[in-house]
């Protein structure tokens, strides 16, 4: 680590007192704040179990370890893992008596070096792969990728699961692509260990042999067709055992598939663990980095100072950051331009970064109208477009703390050239090279979702708070404007219909409790637009950990913006 000066920015944010912590509003915000992270807790607890806690006890009474237990074996003990995706797939295909795509995608290290450990899991349909699941095991490829880690592969897996076929094989994202990953990170010298724990079956079996190491369990079987198909596409007379088709003996001495063999889950572990030890590293740790030192701001108020109760009421971003960063020390860029954003220099445990954030305090001014905290106008705009420029010019990551309602509208807004200063702002951060990690803290409504680093741009990691919300636009906002829309559509159709209060009520809500629903950050994790829901105070150790993962693998391109229409 390097040996710095001291930092010339100022400490930011406030010393809570214990008075301050008495107050109604502060303590109702983190009874709220309490109340969701145990709902957190509650949800992450029961995905982990996947199948439940009875399958995973049978598996073990065999001498079989779970897809967790697994990656626990392969990781040094005791060390910081960061587990990606737990609710891929959640309420998706319950039809199916599938609560969830549990597997595990997981960054930890293994002999002292970050490595990602993505596998299937047996107790869920016996390893199955749903669409959403398939997604989630190329997001852990792609994840490699961006950041040059190795992946261990654990596999153990049943198949396509075949009645949703059509969701998961024949389009860019689907399976196929996998495979394309497994042979394009082959390509860029990412190494790849595939462990066969379980049943490898069909095209699945291509996982394992596109990749640099193959370790099989005996008792296993790798083959593209098993006994009963084989006989079916009429290849063989007779209903041979699955174990002379594709097992270890046939793989070991015959095709000569296989490189090791194991007794047992913890041998074929353990030489997984021994071949990582035994890898170089390419490159990395490009990231200015000096002594990591804790907020000087208590993390716990993080729960008191942000408005849980009433989301829409204002609460003052620089509380959040203090709480976030090193020393509480902020370096602010153009601190009295453009105030509705926070740009500014920081370090996270000890990691150079740059912080753009929304301000959810309004902002009054002597000579112009004040402005709407959490909105994004002209001058904020290009306040950030020129500040991610810079951070991109010195190799600094960028961290997007997202409370946003979206860019400003109206006559005034439009004068002032908001879609040209939006369009500079998103031209900037699209066309950054150096990482980006998202954090949903609040609302992140429309436009200013994509300004501020959403997963369509290109963010190495994306997290979100219980209180994270997604959609074009807020739920009281748009319920108001499809309910007109919806009663006039009934109007024309029925010009004499009478249209009461209590009818265009439950219009309304109806429409609203659609949106309550889609805006939940656990709708979007299952979805994997977030790699993870996390509790507000282990935002600095998330971030810690993904800044870790990305020193791993610097910027390949020049930074070039484009045409931003300056």
């Amino acid at each position: 680590m390097e040996n710095t000066t001291p930092a010339a920015g100022k400490i930011i944010g406030t010393e809570v007192s214990l008075a301050s912590r008495q107050k109604d509003v502060y303590r109702k915000n983190a009874e709220k704040f309490e109340k969701l992270v145990s709902e957190l807790n509650a949800k992450s607890s029961a995905a982990r179990l996947g199948g439940g806690q009875a399958k995973i006890d049978k598996l073990n009474a065999r001498g079989i370890l779970s897809v967790r237990q697994r990656a626990a074996r392969l990781f040094d003990e005791g060390s910081d893992q960061t587990e990606l995706m737990l609710f891929s797939g959640m309420g998706l295909y319950e039809n199916w008596g599938v609560p969830l795509t549990s597997g595990v995608c997981s960054i930890g290290r293994i002999h002292g070096r970050l490595v990602m450990v993505s596998g299937g899991d047996r107790t869920i349909k016996a390893g199955a792969s749903f669409p959403m699941g398939v997604k989630k095991g190329i997001r852990a490829q792609r994840i490699c990728m961006e950041n040059n880690i190795p992946i261990v592969y654990l596999v153990d897996s049943a198949g396509a699961f075949l009645p949703l076929q059509d969701e998961l094989f024949p389009d860019i994202d689907d399976g196929g692509k996998m495979f394309d990953q497994n042979a394009r990170m082959s390509a860029q010298g990412i190494p790849q260990i595939a462990v066969i724990l379980g049943d490898c079956v069909a095209g699945g079996a291509y996982l394992p042999v596109l990749s640099d190491h193959i370790i099989m369990r005996e008792g296993t079987g790798l083959f593209l067709a098993s006994n009963y198909l084989a006989k079916a596409a009429g290849t063989t007379k007779t209903l041979m055992d699955n174990e002379d088709i594709g097992g270890v003996s046939v793989h070991g001495s015959k095709s000569g598939t296989l490189d090791y063999v194991g007794k047992s889950d913890e041998e074929c572990l353990d030489i997984a663990r021994d071949i990582v030890s035994r890898m170089g590293k390419r490159r990395g740790g490009f990231i200015s980095r000096a002594e990591s030192r804790e907020p000087a701001r208590d993390p716990k108020d993080i729960y008191g100072v942000v408005s849980s109760v009433n989301q829409a009421s204002p609460y003052d971003m620089y509380e959040v950051i203090a709480r976030v960063i090193d020393g509480s020390e902020f370096l602010e860029f153009k601190e009295e331009y453009g105030k509705t954003m926070i740009c500014g220099y920081a370090r996270i445990g000890g990691f150079s970064v740059g912080i753009v954030a929304n301000q959810r305090l309004p902002q009054r001014h002597k000579d112009k109208p004040w402005e709407m905290g959490g909105v994004i106008y002209a001058e904020s705009a290009n306040k950030c477009a020129r500040f991610i420029q810079t951070c991109n010019e010195m190799l600094i990551p960028l961290i997007f703390l997202h409370d946003v309602s979206g860019f400003m509208v109206g006559p005034e807004a439009e004068y002032s050239g908001i879609i040209r200063a939006g369009s500079k702002m998103i031209h900037a951060m699209s066309n950054a090279v150096v990482p980006k990690i998202t954090v949903i803290v609040g609302g992140s409504y429309g436009a200013g979702h994509y300004a501020l680093c959403g997963r369509a741009f290109g963010p190495r990691f994306v997290f979100a708070w219980p209180t994270a919300r997604y959609a074009v636009m807020g739920g009281d906002q748009a319920a108001s404007v499809l309910t007109e829309l919806y009663l006039m559509q009934m109007s024309r159709a029925n010009p004499d219909a009478v249209i009461d209060e209590v009818a265009r009520k439950a219009v309304y809500d109806n429409i609203k409790n659609q949106y309550v629903v889609q805006e939940s950050p656990y709708y979007a994790a299952a979805r994997l637009w977030v790699d993870g829901v996390i509790d507000p105070l282990d935002t600095r150790k998330t971030l810690i950990n993904a800044l870790e993962i990305c020193d791993e693998n610097p910027p390949q391109k020049p930074y070039i913006v484009g045409n931003p229409q300056f």
